[in-house]
């Protein structure tokens, strides 16, 4: 399973968004990367212009050792000063942990308790990279299916056996906690809760403002070995690849496209998962569902004639794949992510 995202667990934090404000209280510590603190404040902390979006309250919280300090040093050389420290945590609609210790220490019970607290009040956790770390120290992703960065997976499952990884993916959304895999994974997490909340033109707008890609799939690969093509033969391949995007509604064989590819069957699907880090089927599938989602999202055309457009075929085998990848119906999903 991919994304997780019940429509029941999200009652809470739809209930917040209905106010003029929404805090996100962003978890600071001494040594951060600045960059993974960057993220959280970038798609959370900017003016949506003309979008009618509740004000995003953005509160960078320190957690430091001497009580009342609000300074923290970054990896980068310079310091952080802010004016909130871990009591800001409970006036939170949301709390994103961007990172953590990169010796993955254990986090302070003071800042467990915290986090356990505000769960139980119905505040949306989100672990980013090494973030979910701590969600997993808390309690909050027992038995269920979570990621992180795929170099600390090992370090995580012997931590944490209790929990279900998965370190294949970019980022698992249960509705109440979410968990990313590292660096720029928790931008595409971000954009995912935007997205989810208020729906994809203001993820897309946002995704502009960053030139980041407006959605990707929870469920891609967390990086792939050969991620630019090098090689005629990966030129070749990319042009399949447009082909295949551009002609989704159209039945796609493998001989079909090795032969585009001017390929063996054998040396096409060792060359397209090499350059996409998935299948062929699997990279068709996620294509086709994204192109789904945002037909969902933006239309108001039929269930059947998205599945049609979209290469399924037919509304019965859209629902499938929607209720093993997403837990969720097209119906429902339209509802829910049409930010209404």
């Amino acid at each position: 399973m991919h994304i997780q995202t019940p429509i029941q667990s999200q009652t809470q934090f739809l209930s917040n968004a209905v106010k003029n404000t929404v805090t996100v209280a962003v978890l600071a510590f001494d040594g951060i990367s600045p960059f993974h603190l960057s993220v959280p404040c970038l798609v959370f902390g900017e003016q949506h212009g003309e979008f009618k979006l509740p004000a995003f309250k953005l509160k960078v919280c320190v957690f430091a050792a001497k009580a009342g300090k609000h300074v923290v040093t970054t990896s980068a050389g310079f310091s952080i000063n802010t004016s909130h420290g871990l009591s800001a945590l409970a006036r939170a609609d949301m709390i994103v942990i961007p990172s953590w210790h990169s010796d993955l220490r254990p986090a302070p019970a003071a800042l467990l308790m915290a986090l356990r607290k505000a769960h139980r009040a119905g505040v949306r956790i989100i672990g980013l990279c090494l973030g979910a770390f701590v969600v997993a120290e808390a309690g909050l992703l027992d038995q269920r299916m979570a990621t992180t960065h795929w170099a600390v997976a090992k370090e995580f499952l012997q931590r944490f056996p209790q929990v279900h990884l998965d370190s294949n993916v970019l980022y698992v959304d249960h509705g109440d906690v979410i968990t990313s895999a590292g660096t720029a994974a928790g931008i595409d997490c971000c954009l995912h809760v935007l997205r989810s909340q208020y729906g994809a033109e203001i993820a897309a707008h946002v995704a502009r403002r960053l030139v980041v890609a407006p959605h990707r799939q929870g469920g891609q690969a967390q990086y792939i070995e050969q991620p630019v093509p090098t090689l005629a033969s990966d030129d070749r391949l990319s042009k399949v690849l447009e082909w295949m995007l551009q002609h989704l509604a159209e039945p796609q064989h493998l001989d079909q496209l090795a032969e585009k590819a001017l390929m063996s069957r054998r040396s096409f699907t060792r060359h397209f998962q090499q350059l996409t880090g998935t299948t062929v089927g699997k990279w068709l599938l996620n294509q086709r569902l994204a192109q789904a989602q945002r037909q969902l999202e933006l239309s108001k055309r039929s269930i059947d004639d998205i599945a049609v457009d979209t290469g399924f075929g037919s509304a019965l085998l859209l629902r499938r794949y929607f209720a093993r990848e997403f837990n969720l119906s097209p119906s429902a999903y339209r509802q829910a992510f049409q930010g209404k």
